[in-house]
């Protein structure tokens, strides 16, 4: 009786998996995507190269596509929106900027420039309405850190004494917007990757057990299920197929991590929390799904993405990459 009941419950298990796939809603675009915000179950922005922000208010079904006056030519990496009408953009290399608009993309405003040599800023992300955070790539050693509490209206740079410390050749990746997470309270948690591969998390450096020790090696994505359970991925980028130390988990906030006993397919830029034990994470060559906690994943999608979300409000699930945008079909 115990092994027809384990039978049953694999078979549920893994039909629940199969019958999910990603569907295109729009494809042959001509940017790359890697910025990623999805309101509710009808509003979501994307952000990616050539100076273009999309919005669709109908589920994806139709969009508005537009380009940024006066930075035609910029890689918008990372965006943030709040409602149909209000969201932050982040420009990333030098001269970094972050610009915000309150009519739906019409009109951007540039509430931040920074044009220190090195600059760098790789992810975006807000624990509500009001309070967001950046982090760039190292200055002088240490990670650069700016916040907001005003919706993105401004913006204030972290004292230095206060930055995370980073090892030399340790960066962060700008792949996806996402390894910087919000927790429960008013913190953040980023991951790094690069020549080391960190989590600071709490005030503290953690060392990962993901693939280091060259610059297209470490963490690109973190995602947060509660306060005590991430999940962490990347690898590799420069080769999409190779699953060694593409992914880890921890369940007691980073202390302790475990590898999955079925890996993610390949390199990934991209992981998401989803619901219960469910995550979902895409990269160059597909999209896995795992519906215990990251301890195994199967890939659903050879469709290549950077970038993964859930809707904010909502269970909506979309992915933007090189072209094109998916969404994920149950």
């Amino acid at each position: 009786m115990k092994k027809i009941i384990t039978l049953l419950i694999f078979f549920i298990f893994s039909q629940n998996i199969f019958c999910q796939k990603v569907t295109i809603c729009a494809d042959s675009l001509k940017s790359s995507f890697r910025g990623l915000s999805i309101v509710n179950e009808k509003v979501l922005w994307v952000s990616g190269s050539n100076g273009t922000i999309g919005r669709s208010l109908d589920a994806g079904k139709s969009w508005k596509w537009m380009k940024v006056k006066g930075f035609e030519k910029t890689d918008f990496r990372d965006i943030q929106a709040f409602d149909e009408q209000r969201a932050v953009i982040m420009a990333v290399d030098e001269p970094a900027y972050i610009l915000r608009t309150s009519d739906g993309g019409m009109n951007w405003k540039v509430v931040y420039e920074n044009k220190t040599k090195g600059m760098f800023l790789d992810a975006m992300d807000f624990f509500d309405d009001q309070n967001g955070m950046i982090v760039g790539d190292p200055i002088n050693g240490r990670f650069f850190i700016i916040t907001s509490s005003d919706s993105g209206k401004n913006w204030k740079e972290l004292a230095v004494e206060n930055r995370p410390v980073a090892d030399s050749g340790e960066a962060c990746f700008a792949a996806s917007g996402s390894n910087l997470r919000k927790l429960s309270k008013p913190e953040s948690v980023f991951v790094s990757g690069g020549a080391t591969s960190h989590i600071f998390v709490h005030g503290k450096k953690i060392l990962l057990p993901l693939l280091q020790g060259k610059e297209s090696t470490g963490a690109n994505s973190l995602a947060v299920k509660d306060d005590k359970t991430f999940v962490v991925v990347g690898g590799d980028f420069l080769k999409k197929d190779l699953i060694t130390g593409n992914c880890a988990m921890s369940n007691d906030g980073g202390k302790s991590w475990m590898k999955p006993k079925t890996s993610p397919s390949g390199y990934r830029s991209c992981v998401e929390y989803l619901s219960k034990n469910k995550w979902i994470t895409c990269g160059l060559n597909g999209v896995d799904i795992s519906n215990d906690d990251g301890m195994n994943w199967k890939k659903i999608s050879d469709e290549s993405f950077n970038v993964c979300g859930k809707a904010k409000k909502g269970k909506a699930v979309y992915f933007a990459g090189a072209g094109r945008i998916g969404k994920l079909e149950e």
